[in-house]
């Protein structure tokens, strides 16, 4: 099933971006899927066939105005610590425990840290993402872990898990 995934989206991919139902398109897209499904077929996620669940699209929609708030926020807090000298800068590296069990989830939630400025997940060990963050305040790995991925946490757990 893995394998078919990964042939039918290449294919898909590949009818996107030439944008044409020529034969000769069409057949390279098929040969091209062909070798790239049998390449890569075992190493693609497994559980995809999830990826057509209503309520899962549901909660991606939810996630992207989400995800983009956080994201223009983080930008202003950065250029401001950039253009005003007050504001402090304490760069260090905090260690975060996430409840995400499946890889894709975890993978989704490193992307969304490292996307919003002054952050950036150096390391996924197990359960622990580690991150390197433009301030670090003091507190306790539940306090940061609720301040760096609280919300994104709960949202990628509806849609992946």
């Amino acid at each position: 099933m893995r394998w078919f995934l990964c042939l039918l989206a290449v294919f898909v991919l590949w009818m996107l971006l030439f944008w044409s139902v020529e034969p000769a398109v069409i057949g390279s897209g098929v040969f091209f899927a062909l070798i790239i499904g049998t390449l890569l077929g075992d190493i693609y996620p497994e559980g995809l066939a999830k990826v057509f669940s209503p309520r899962r699209w549901f909660w991606f929609l939810v996630y992207l105005p989400v995800f983009l708030y956080y994201c223009i926020r983080a930008n202003v807090d950065v250029m401001l610590r950039v253009l005003h000298p007050d504001l402090p800068i304490r760069p260090g590296i905090v260690r975060i425990r996430t409840t995400l069990k499946s890889e894709m989830a975890k993978t989704f939630l490193a992307n969304s840290i490292t996307l919003t400025p002054g952050t950036l997940v150096m390391d996924i060990d197990g359960q622990d993402l580690y991150i390197h963050w433009i301030y670090v305040r003091e507190g306790d790995v539940a306090q940061r872990t609720a301040e760096i991925c609280g919300v994104f946490e709960r949202l990628l757990r509806r849609i992946f898990e």
